[in-house]
């Protein structure tokens, strides 16, 4: 497996670090093969590498519930109606 780019590691099928591990892997992926299409697996493997490379000397924070929490509480607060009083506390009239 190695010799095709494949590296095999133990994961467990529960945890909550395992919810991070793969929201972390989910924006190092999307940052290194977006728009890209890859030739070889070395190329995949590089680009990655590079990715993470670039993001450890110039780390983002990882946040929970961040932006998209917030995007998303707020859509699910407009689906609940009400006026705009109810729906900035978070309270429906029709609840």
């Amino acid at each position: 497996m190695l010799q095709h780019g494949i590296l095999p590691l133990y994961t467990p099928l529960s945890g909550s670090w395992l919810n991070m591990a793969e929201s972390l892997q989910r924006i190092i992926v999307r940052r290194a093969l977006s728009g890209q299409h890859f030739q070889t697996a070395q190329q995949v493997i590089g680009s990655l590498e590079g990715t993470v490379d670039g993001w450890n000397q110039n780390p983002t924070p990882f946040v929970w519930n961040g932006k998209r929490r917030r995007r998303r509480e707020r859509a699910r607060l407009r689906r609940l109606g009400g006026s705009g009083a109810a729906i900035s506390y978070g309270y429906s009239i029709t609840s």
